[in-house]
């Protein structure tokens, strides 16, 4: 086939590449301006992995057989009818994942609902992006990561990174931050840490304590922009009757974080003729994710950033598809265009794109960590299908969520490898990779993109939609209620969509292959889009964004004599998510073999440890074995580990399930451990 433009199959940066086989090369585009990462550079290498499945697996006598789609297909449909005979429609779930396309994402909640008639149905962004979409609702009335374009950033004299290390995570993003002044905000002292003017390292799990330090040295130091706060937001005063008990000598008690450093970023935001407040996973992954996001979102708006154009708050939104993925149906309570499920408004509309009755339509389901727990209990699913996800090596107390595995009746996993997931389904289903097939993605700030096959699967590889299509029909739908064809699904999401928050009726994949740059909303074909969100109001019903009256209560789980370190993840550069894909990259895979933690010297020697060795790292739900890397800049109480790795390697088998209360976001990011020479 002729070389295709295409977008990289990661991250929701997005970035612009051109494939030739499986040959790739970048290309000019705006989110990356030519540039790739590592693991971009090196995406072509995961078409043509060695161990990709090639047939459907079903398990025999114990073990993991090939047979037919036919066979496979007729076997699972089968059992999922006789378990909702048996035990009702909740007795099947659902878990899809923030890396499948808006088509997939959408017709899975449309399969969820319609087909099975099940509420339960969550995925893997629960994991990722939750907190920022619940404190971007609260405060602005919708959630769009970034609701201006990337580009924008290129014009900010500062820009401060809660939780972020894109140097990383993301690398070509990096490019548009080149004229700004970096204020870092990350217990590590990250690659990204490395380029701030000024890096701030709080304690772990006291992000938002240092939220309001700064917030507080912003009105005290005279700095508060009153006109726009007066006439643009509300409930100020609330927020600031906590803030106001948290001055910059307490939170540095409290954050460690020095009264000073507090003060000087207050002072450069502010001074600042273009400024940005950016957060990310470690500001997010917290029991207390939603209000800590809030409280960074509320220093921007102290300041009048959103809403202005050259300034603004947003969220660096994580997975390939982690915008679009949240804004059609597949999140246990949303219908497409991002509706609530139980809004009877848009049951209503839904209902009557998909030809049933509203009142037939579910209602909102479990969220993902309760949805995973309730598995083979009483009054809990007794069969999972998981479509783009690995849950046993990405969710928190990972031992805890493969025990619920084994309990179940069914597990049916649809994957292009035997992910650790897979290879303990009964039924494995091989499908598609990105270059292999249509589909289109929403990246981080908001833009639709159309990812074009580039190529084809081979021979016994099927699309996620063919999938759906084959278990829908033999569950006795209407075989034109599912189609498999991509931009089919799309034109039906389009009219699911319209007159939603993210309204997607405007754009078509004529429009998308024509090259037009389309940020939803975009409610009309004659419709342009809109790449900066809030200008004139925001999508409160008075026009006004809300602050919120937020406090710091610490981590769910502090140090303890047993446990008296505290432990951080997240991802490396040449890794992502769970690792499926990226460990099966030598090139990748040769720079970061295994796990390992970090920790600072003196911690290693009061434990016993040394560079290199290996060290078990425990904490009340289970231990993990890494290699020790000693580094300096470390803080004394925490070690950090990636999640890429599986078996006795996952760092997730030490995370604390606790969850928000709005975002249902499990605390990822501090965890109460203990450090260990591993016996040999």
């Amino acid at each position: 086939m002729p070389h295709v433009d295409t977008h990289c199959p990661y991250c929701a940066l997005q970035c612009g590449m051109r494939l030739d086989g499986t040959r790739v090369s970048p290309r000019a585009f705006p989110v990356n301006a030519g540039g790739l990462c590592q693991k971009g550079w090196t995406a072509g290498e995961l078409l043509r992995t060695g161990d990709r499945l090639r047939t459907p697996l079903l398990r025999r006598d114990g073990v993991l057989r090939p047979v037919g789609w036919d066979e496979a297909l007729d076997f699972v449909a089968g059992r999922l009818a006789g378990l909702r005979r048996e035990h009702g429609a909740g007795a099947v779930a659902v878990f899809g994942g923030g890396g499948l396309t808006n088509e997939k994402a959408y017709l899975l909640g449309k399969f969820a609902r319609v087909a099975l008639g099940t509420p339960n149905i969550d995925y893997n962004g629960r994991f990722c992006m939750s907190s920022a979409a619940a404190a971007g609702i609260r405060a602005f009335g919708l959630d769009r990561g970034l609701p201006f374009p990337v580009t924008d950033l290129a014009g900010a004299d500062v820009v401060l990174l809660a939780g972020a290390n894109p140097a990383e995570t993301m690398p070509p993003f990096l490019q548009h931050l080149r004229g700004a002044d970096l204020i870092v905000v990350d217990p590590r002292r990250t690659p990204t840490a490395e380029q701030a003017s000024l890096h701030l390292a709080p304690a772990p799990g006291t992000d938002l304590a240092l939220a309001l330090g700064i917030l507080h040295a912003v009105v005290a130091e005279g700095y508060l922009d009153k006109s726009y706060v007066d006439t643009r937001t509300g409930g100020f005063d609330e927020a600031w009757r906590i803030a106001a008990a948290w001055w910059p000598e307490r939170v540095e008690r409290v954050t460690g974080v020095a009264a000073a450093d507090q003060r000087r970023a207050a002072e450069l935001l502010a001074g600042a003729g273009n400024a940005y407040v950016l957060t990310a996973r470690g500001a997010e992954q917290h029991a207390t994710g939603t209000d800590t996001v809030g409280a960074w979102i509320n220093l921007a708006l102290s300041l009048g950033l959103p809403g202005r154009s050259g300034s603004g708050y947003g969220c660096l939104t994580g997975q390939g598809n982690g915008q679009g993925g949240r804004e059609h149906g597949q999140k246990a309570d949303q219908l497409p265009g991002y509706r609530k499920i139980d809004d009877p408004v848009a049951r209503a509309h839904v209902a009557g794109v998909w030809g049933v009755a509203p009142e037939s339509l579910p209602g909102p389901g479990r969220s993902a960590v309760e949805l995973l727990d309730s598995l083979g209990r009483d009054g809990g699913p007794k069969a999972l299908l998981v479509f783009g996800s690995n849950v046993v090596v990405s969710a928190p107390s990972a031992s805890s969520v493969q025990e619920r595995l084994s309990t179940l009746d069914l597990l049916v996993v649809a994957d292009f490898v035997l992910s650790e997931t897979a290879a303990l389904a009964d039924v494995v289903f091989p499908v598609t990779q990105w270059a292999e097939e249509d589909g289109t993605l929403t990246n981080l700030e908001g833009r639709i993109l159309l990812r074009c096959k580039a190529l084809d699967p081979p021979p016994g590889a099927r699309t996620d939609l063919e999938l759906i299509h084959g278990l829908a029909s033999r569950l006795g739908q209407p075989a034109e209620r599912f189609p498999a064809d991509a931009e089919t699904v799309f034109d039906e999401l389009r009219v699911a969509s319209k007159g939603g928050l993210a309204d997607y009726s405007g754009i078509s994949y004529a429009r998308l292959r024509s090259g037009e740059a389309l940020h939803w909303p975009v409610p009309a074909e004659e419709h342009a889009g809109t790449p900066r969100m809030f200008l004139d109001r925001f999508a409160h019903s008075d026009g006004r964004a809300r602050f919120a009256a937020v406090d710091h209560s610490g981590p769910a789980e502090p140090p303890s004599a047993e446990f008296p370190l505290q432990a951080t993840t997240g991802r490396v550069l040449q890794h992502y998510q769970s690792g499926a894909q990226t460990r099966r990259i030598p090139e990748l895979n040769v720079v970061v073999p295994e796990v390992f933690v970090e920790v600072h010297p003196d911690t290693a020697a009061r434990s016993g440890l040394s560079d290199g060795e290996r060290a078990v790292v425990r904490s009340r739900r289970g231990e993990t074995f890494a290699r020790v890397r000693c580094v300096a800049s470390m803080r004394p109480d925490l070690v950090f580990l990636p999640f890429h790795f599986p078996g006795k390697a996952r760092a997730n088998l030490l995370t604390n399930p606790v969850l928000d209360p709005t975002s249902r976001m499990p605390e990822f990011k501090v965890c109460a451990v203990s450090l260990a020479k591993a016996d040999a």
